[in-house]
């Protein structure tokens, strides 16, 4: 019943700058797991940036520094903010929510969105 829907993706040159943001319907998820997830053509899915019930915040280390998580000040959406992109950052993320954390790690959550293509050029 749950849906996510990301927004936020285009191309951009590598340095530059994107908001993604993800919104949430059909249910109340501020106190579930939410994160932000990204595939590349060929390779598997990969953990980006989470946040866990407790708000406790994961970040990959291919972009710490760079990407910042956060929630909304409404809670039913959730945003990724990428600065100083580079081209191996180029991939489609997907926003996914779970009540359960354990469900967000291991990248099995219930609820995922459609996903918004990033393409970064050098």
């Amino acid at each position: 019943q749950v849906q996510l829907v990301e927004s936020g993706g285009g191309s951009v040159q590598a340095g530059g700058s994107l908001r993604l943001s993800c919104a949430a319907s059909g249910a109340t998820v501020s106190t579930w797991a939410m994160g932000w997830f990204r595939q590349a053509p060929g390779k598997e899915r990969e953990k980006v940036a989470l946040v866990y019930r407790s708000g406790y915040i994961y970040v990959a280390d291919s972009v710490q520094g760079r990407f910042t998580i956060s929630r909304g000040n409404a809670e039913n959406t959730l945003y990724l903010q990428m600065n100083s992109l580079k081209p191996e950052d180029t991939a489609m993320y997907y926003c996914a929510a779970d009540p359960s954390s354990d469900a967000i790690w291991r990248m099995t959550s219930r609820y995922w969105g459609q996903g918004t293509q990033v393409t970064v050029s050098a």
